[in-house]
């Protein structure tokens, strides 16, 4: 580990905590972080070349594995022609054509650079446009890091256990009202009250913020409904589950048409992306054509466009891949628990189609399970608030190695003196 130490010595004289995101610290799993050096399909390679099967995919960004030949082919030939321009280009226009005709329920989007900044950008054009200033956001969903949306968070909050980030005035969050999710009578009582305030509700079709939450389908519908009787937007913040399960939205394979969609990760093919989208009639209120101003340097760049548009061609072409790394979760999912009980280890896997996470009875459990699971070379999420990913690149092979050192892992936690803490 003697490459790894020393860069991260290094890291951490230079970088707060040694990173630049507080959850790549590993604090939670109680482990130092793990540096990457390079990756390829399915696989992450750190700085002492140790290989590691990969189910954290940057986030769950890289949804067809690392350094996808096609994917770097195409940046290559992009890179050719220069970085940046900071004016619209083909690509950009490619891009969205392709987004818009595959979410049924959007006809004009824009993008921006991280996820962030789409859900921070869709609740001022909802505000703008409802003249309304009070939102909806759900306790433990996290929407990025704008400080009106850092209340009662998931994510890293929730792994960090920070109910609410210092530096946040009470005066920024006093519009934000959190409701607990999939709770219609509660969601009625807070409409009841502040309707007429309401400019937006923000819901995550599919939970990855605080473990994986699949989707309500009947909470969904009945969001939908409640919004439309209080004229007030519903925003879908599809930043992790867009083209995600299938090539286009969660919602409208739920049967759900938000107002607003909130879009990252996967549209940008490992690049750093965000977008939100709607109807004309709604996003035309943005500059130039409205008065909601919103501006970036680099939305839009030519080389970030190329790697969303390269990656969603092959998505569009290769659909079968979605059933697949489903089939592959059940799979690893099912035997994960299985081999967990096997030897007395109380383990919960929460999953939906290609996202899954870990929940032990302790904190402690998962920490040792995954210090455990690294030395074997499988690479997990290093919080139980944080989701798991599969991509194409997944194969059979990976899942039975992964349940092979699971059983490893767990035979080690069995015969520790403290195992009915696990």
């Amino acid at each position: 580990m003697e490459k790894e130490r020393e860069l991260f010595n290094i890291a951490n004289r230079y970088l707060v905590g040694g990173v630049d995101s507080p959850v790549r610290s590993f604090k939670y799993a109680g482990s130092g972080p793990v540096l990457i050096k390079y990756g390829s399909g399915a696989r992450i390679y750190d700085y002492n070349n140790k290989e590691y099967i990969d189910y954290l995919l940057s986030w769950g960004a890289a949804i067809l594995g690392h350094a996808h030949r096609d994917l770097i082919k195409g940046l290559k030939d992009k890179i050719t022609l220069g970085l940046n321009f900071g004016m619209t280009n083909q690509a950009e226009v490619e891009l969205a054509e392709r987004v818009v005709k595959a979410i049924p329920f959007i006809e004009k989007i824009r993008f921006v650079n991280s996820g962030t900044e789409a859900v921070m950008s869709a609740v001022r054009l909802a505000r703008a446009y409802k003249r309304r200033d009070k939102i909806v956001k759900f306790t433990n969903s996290y929407h990025g890091h704008a400080d009106y949306l850092l209340a009662k968070s998931g994510s890293g909050l929730a792994t960090l256990q920070i109910p609410i980030s210092k530096g946040v005035p009470e005066s920024f969050i006093k519009d934000t009202l959190v409701a607990p999710f999939g709770d219609i009578p509660e969601l009625k009582k807070l409409f009841g009250l502040y309707g007429s305030k309401i400019a937006a509700v923000l819901v995550e079709p599919v939970g990855g913020n605080y473990g994986v939450t699949p989707p309500d389908t009947g909470f969904l519908k009945d969001l939908r409904a409640l919004t439309s009787k209080y004229n007030s937007l519903l925003i879908a913040d599809e930043v992790i589950t867009g083209f995600r399960f299938g090539f286009g939205s969660a919602c409208q394979r739920f049967g759900v048409a938000p107002d607003l969609i909130c879009l990252g990760k996967i549209i940008g093919g490992g690049l750093p992306i965000g977008a939100y989208a709607g109807s004309a009639k709604i996003m035309n209120n943005l500059a130039p054509v409205g008065q909601v101003y919103q501006a970036s340097t680099f939305s839009g760049n030519p080389v970030v466009m190329q790697a969303g548009l390269t990656t969603l061609k092959i998505l569009k072409r290769s659909e079968g891949g979605y059933q697949k790394i489903k089939n592959l979760n059940e799979y690893l999912r099912s035997n994960l628990v299985k081999e967990a009980g096997a030897f007395g280890i109380s383990l919960k896997v929460s999953s939906y189609e290609s996202m899954f996470s870990l929940k032990f009875r302790s904190k402690k459990g998962f920490a040792l399970f995954h210090k455990l699971m690294l030395g074997k070379g499988v690479f997990f999420a290093p919080s139980e608030f944080e989701a798991n990913f599969l991509s194409f690149a997944h194969t059979r092979k990976d899942i039975i190695k992964t349940l092979v050192a699971a059983r490893g892992a767990f035979k080690i936690m069995e015969s520790k003196d403290d195992a009915g803490e696990y």
